[in-house]
């Protein structure tokens, strides 16, 4: 067989996958991470199944009422309504019955602040809350305390237990209350359609006494519109003295009056002259003043008189008893002096009197002349201002009639006020519920087995998507863009009777594990692109399986009939020397490499296959560049003349930077990857530092897979058809 049919005979990399969902994949991955959608389902139904077990009972009671405009009449102008409430009307009615107000006026009249269902428990958090604050998302600030606060919290309460719907199309409305006794809960439902009613019939009293508030607040003002325009009139009237009595202006009525007036004072002020005159003339003649008519009618001067006869009788009496010189009578006589010049000052005063008279008549005569010749001149006036008289005399009739009109609808409406009737009735009240409405055992657990399905099937696919690992010879190839040797199954998944998987390949050279092995050395041998006869196997991290695999690849090949010698490069783990039991203080690698000791005292050969091996049984201290220097390359060609096959294991590639050096000396690199283990990244990280050009890597193999747990999710390697075929090996 020639190179180019080797070539054809290389395992091809899988096509890029297309846009198509695979089902079978997707139930590969579910499997994958079955135990993880159990555990999720269960652990929801359990949180279910707590949280209905923790729930109080609860139970619903519900009243209907119907909304229905149809109004009779009471009244007698009262208005009939028949029409229909409109959709809108009824939701509405459910917002008004969903109101906090109505909740406010429930909580009141049932007095809820003292009822232990409301005023204890409204101070304690509900569950919701206390889950916002066990996760830091509710308010953890204590309820306010006091009667106020109370009587929120049980306002609030209310509202929360309450549902308002509408049946269908109709215009009945369900009031239902959920609390914690059914007897509590009817009472409630009752209460709330019994406050809604009467609140319909409160708000229509409202609005009638509002109504009959505002028709009297609007008749204050048309009243007064209606007394202003009557004023204007009247003082209009006034200013152009268009008054009038009994037909007649007033201006003409006054011209009358003047008249009359000013002939009886023309009559007055010629008598009040003549007496004056008399007495002047009655002065003049001599008199003293006694005769004077106005003199006789004084009182004053009648009652000096009198005293002055009393004086003078007894000044004539005293003269004639004492003579003229006695004291008393020159005494009686100063009296009588005195008597008569109070008369004759008297006199002056009414004669002064008659003269004041007489000219307030003069002047009085006066006046009533003037004031009828300015009436005469403003009746000529009055004809052209009765025009504008006219225009304000219509305005205050039709405010007179607006405020008429205004104070009969008042009147009806102050009537009618007291007849209202609600837009509501109560259909049939809420009774007593026998059995609770919550907790649903039943339905809770259907939600939580859906919810648990859910959420596991969300887990199950989100822990997949993130996983890293790679679980089948597909993600090697497509997420690591490498070439898929083959794996490397675990002994316990194959075969359960071998304790050693290095020792399978020996004992049970027909069994499964020796055949993986077999496998990968025939698909390493196809992958390289040139012969192979130095081999390092090497891995991304440490416990990848590296080194059983390569004590199984060398024993393996030895058991063929090829000489093959297996080089223990991990200096620092040994691994094949612990493994093969190689103790005691005896030559090793680094012996050899040193030059302390030579190539055939330190090479053993394993009993069990025949391999030779080249251990490292003591720990090799510090080995500076012994590993990657000329040392290692002259002992790799002298291993290539006397082997037909040279194995290396190497340390892990990136905590151990010769590794990189040592895989550019050999003929091909096979990189192994524990299966679902290793990290994707890792492998990535470690491919990078094995530059193409320097290192011939002829794959990745995947180590450890459990066969079992492969053929049931390892859909798209052959693997997943172990079941199929593992019969073949009995």
């Amino acid at each position: 067989m020639d190179r180019a049919e080797l070539l054809t005979l290389l395992p091809q990399r899988s096509p890029a996958p297309d846009d198509r969902i695979d089902l079978r994949l997707l139930i590969s991955m579910f499997k994958r991470r079955f135990p993880l959608f159990v555990a999720i389902l269960v652990a929801v139904v359990l949180i279910g199944a707590t949280i209905t077990a923790r729930q109080a009972p609860r139970y619903a009671a519900t009243a209907q009422v119907v909304v229905n405009a149809h109004q009779p009449q009471v009244a007698p102008n009262s208005v009939e309504t028949n029409e229909l409430p409109t959709p809108g009307a009824v939701g509405t009615e459910v917002i008004i019955l969903q109101s906090r107000a109505l909740a406010d006026q429930v909580a009141r009249a049932l007095n809820l602040d003292r009822d232990p269902a409301f005023g204890d428990a409204a101070a304690k958090p509900g569950l919701i809350a206390r889950i916002k604050q066990a996760v830091g998302i509710g308010s953890t600030a204590k309820p306010a305390t006091g009667a106020a606060a109370l009587h929120q919290r049980v306002v609030d309460k209310v509202a929360e237990g309450l549902a308002v719907t509408r049946l269908d199309e109709t215009y009945a409305l369900q009031i239902t209350f959920t609390a914690s006794s059914g007897a509590l809960a009817a009472r409630i439902a009752n209460e709330f359609a019994l406050q809604y009613t009467n609140g319909q019939l409160s708000r229509k009293l409202a609005d009638a006494r509002s109504t009959t508030g505002l028709l009297a607040a609007r008749l204050d003002g048309l009243r007064q519109q209606a007394q202003q325009d009557a004023d204007r009139v009247e003082q209009y009237r006034i200013a152009h003295n268009l008054l009038s009595t009994t037909g007649a202006s007033l201006t003409e009525q006054e011209i009358t009056s003047y008249n009359e007036q000013v002939a009886s004072a023309r009559a007055q002020t010629a008598e009040d002259q003549a007496r004056l005159d008399t007495a002047k003339a009655q002065l003049r003649s001599g008199s003293n003043g006694g005769d004077v008519g106005a003199a006789l009618d004084s009182p004053v001067v009648s009652a000096l008189r009198a005293r002055r006869a009393d004086v003078g009788g007894q000044l004539a009496s005293l003269e004639a008893r004492y003579g003229p010189r006695y004291p008393d009578v020159i005494k009686a006589r100063g009296a009588l002096q005195d008597i008569d010049t109070q008369i004759a000052a008297e006199i002056g005063r009414v004669i002064s009197n008659l003269e004041a008279r007489a000219r307030v008549s003069r002047e009085r005569l006066g006046s009533l002349a003037t004031s009828l010749s300015g009436a005469k001149g403003t009746l000529a006036g009055n004809g052209r201002a009765s025009v504008g008289l006219d225009d304000l005399q219509r305005r205050a009739t039709a405010s007179q009639a607006l405020y008429d009109s205004y104070l009969n609808r008042y009147k009806e409406t102050s009537t009618s006020e007291g007849t209202e009737r609600p837009d509501a009735r109560i259909v049939s009240l809420a009774e007593v519920p026998q059995t609770p409405s919550s907790p649903r055992t039943k339905l809770n657990m259907m939600l939580a087995v859906i919810v648990g399905t859910i959420a596991g099937l969300l887990g199950a696919f989100a822990a997949e998507m993130m996983f890293t690992g790679l679980t089948t010879t597909d993600d090697v190839e497509q997420r690591l863009g490498q070439t898929a040797l083959g794996i490397v199954p675990t002994i316990r998944s194959v075969q359960p009777e071998q304790v050693s998987a290095a020792n399978a390949v020996v004992e049970t050279p027909n069994g499964p594990f020796a055949e993986a092995i077999r496998g990968l050395r025939r698909s390493l041998q196809y992958a390289a692109d040139r012969p192979v006869q130095t081999i390092a196997i090497t891995s991304a991290l440490p416990k990848e399986g590296k080194t059983t695999l390569a004590l199984s690849f060398a024993r393996s090949i030895a058991a063929s009939g090829t000489r093959v010698v297996l080089v223990d490069c991990d200096l620092r783990q040994r691994g094949v020397t612990r493994q093969a039991g190689i103790e005691g203080d005896r030559p090793g690698l680094v012996d050899v490499l040193r030059g302390t000791a030579a190539l055939e005292d330190a090479l053993l050969i394993d009993e069990a296959s025949g391999a030779f091996l080249l251990p490292q049984p003591r720990a090799a201290g510090d080995v500076g560049d012994l590993l990657v220097g000329q040392a290692m390359d002259d002992l790799l060609a002298r291993l290539r003349e006397g082997f037909a096959q040279v194995i290396i294991d190497t340390a892990p590639v990136l905590p151990v930077a010769d590794t990189r050096m040592l895989a550019g000396k050999v003929d091909a690199v096979l990189f192994v990857a524990r299966w679902r283990k290793t990290p994707d990244h890792a492998v990535r990280a470690a491919l990078r530092l094995l530059p193409p050009r320097l290192v011939n890597l002829a794959g990745v193999a995947l180590t450890q897979v459990d066969m079992r747990r492969q053929a049931r999710f390892g859909y798209g390697d052959a693997s997943f058809y172990y079941r199929d075929y593992r019969g073949y090996y009995a």
